[in-house]
Formats: structure tokens, C-alpha cells, sequence
């Protein structure tokens, strides 16, 4: 049996994130908060741009419940799928899909071609499936110690062609790879 890697994709899955200079998301209960106080400072990262072209997303299950603590819904007119075993909504802007072959079965059946991919255990999973084509990191100037990593752990090397790098204001620097 071919894993969701092996089957074709019509889609360009990309991840548009920021991290610490050690490499975490977020703090190890999820917040943001580190990020949200200097971001301010970052100016235009380019992140309305990247999302104009977008027109589907996926997230993971702690992703989509930190989003609604937003207090607004960031994605709306977009396409919304949530990858959980244990997620149940009544949002009809909502799909949600228990597994990695049904998630790849909804984007293709919703014809997706430009795929938001956030979260961290996600972009982990799409990495380690060949499903990530594009990787912008902006990287904010502090050291967390700990957190939820963006990486983890890879069954082979994952090749990057730096596309761009630039440095942004509050000491950021966000550079954007295509994966090989």
C-alpha cells in the first residue's frame, strides 16, 4: 500500500510560521504571548500577501482551539480543514478529517492547490509525507528553553533551496525556503 506521500498531489502545501531563535512555537501550554509583545515591532512580514494566494487550509486539532481563542476567526471565505480523532464541531466552515489519507482525500475533492499548512505537529507530519513545498520561518529574537518545537524528528534529510532571507524590524528575520 503507497503511504499519502507516494500518491499525486495536485496542491502546493506552504508554511508561513514564526518561531523563537530556538526553534519553538509556542511555550509549552501553547501560549504566544512572547511572540504577540515583539511582533508589533516586526512590521509588514509579508503575511497578507501569503495568505491573498491561499485557498485552503489545514491545521491540527490544538491549533484550530488556539485559534478560537483569538476572539475572531482569521480564515473566514477560506477552506477550512482540521486533522483530529477527537474534534467534533457543528461549524459548517469546518471539516474536520481523523486521518492524514481522508484529510488528503477532502483537498483533493475540494480541488485545493495553494494549502496553508499550520501547526506544528502537522507541519511535522506533511515534512515527513513529502507534502510541504514551500517553508517562510520568521524568527523572532528571544530563547524560549523549551516549548512545542517546529521540527521533530525526520526518517531521512529534508533538502532546502534558501529562496529569500530579509531582515525585519525588532531584530526578526524571516526567510522563506523551497523544499527540494
Amino acid at each position: 500500500m503507497n503511504s499519502p506521500s507516494q500518491q499525486p498531489h495536485a496542491f502546493t502545501g506552504r508554511v508561513f510560521i514564526g518561531t523563537s531563535l530556538d526553534g519553538f512555537i509556542a511555550r509549552p501550554d501553547g501560549d504566544l504571548e512572547w511572540l504577540n509583545v515583539r511582533a508589533e515591532h516586526a512590521g509588514d512580514t509579508g503575511y497578507d500577501a501569503f495568505m491573498a494566494g491561499i485557498d485552503t487550509i489545514v491545521m491540527g486539532r490544538n491549533t484550530y482551539e488556539k485559534t478560537l481563542t483569538f476572539g475572531f476567526w482569521p480564515y473566514e471565505g477560506l477552506r477550512v480543514l482540521v486533522l483530529s480523532t477527537h474534534l467534533s464541531t457543528d461549524d459548517a466552515n469546518i471539516t474536520v478529517a481523523p486521518t492524514l489519507p481522508v484529510l488528503l482525500r477532502e483537498l483533493h475533492a475540494g480541488g485545493a492547490s495553494n494549502v496553508y499548512v499550520d501547526g506544528g505537529q502537522l507541519v511535522q507530519t506533511f515534512l515527513r509525507e513529502g507534502l510541504i513545498h514551500q517553508l517562510t520561518i520568521t524568527t523572532a529574537p528571544v530563547l524560549l528553553g523549551q516549548g512545542i518545537p517546529l521540527f521533530g524528528p525526520l526518517d531521512r534529510d529534508v533538502e532546502l533551496t534558501l529562496s529569500s532571507s530579509r531582515a525585519l524590524g525588532g531584530g526578526f528575520v524571516q526567510s522563506t525556503y523551497a523544499v527540494n
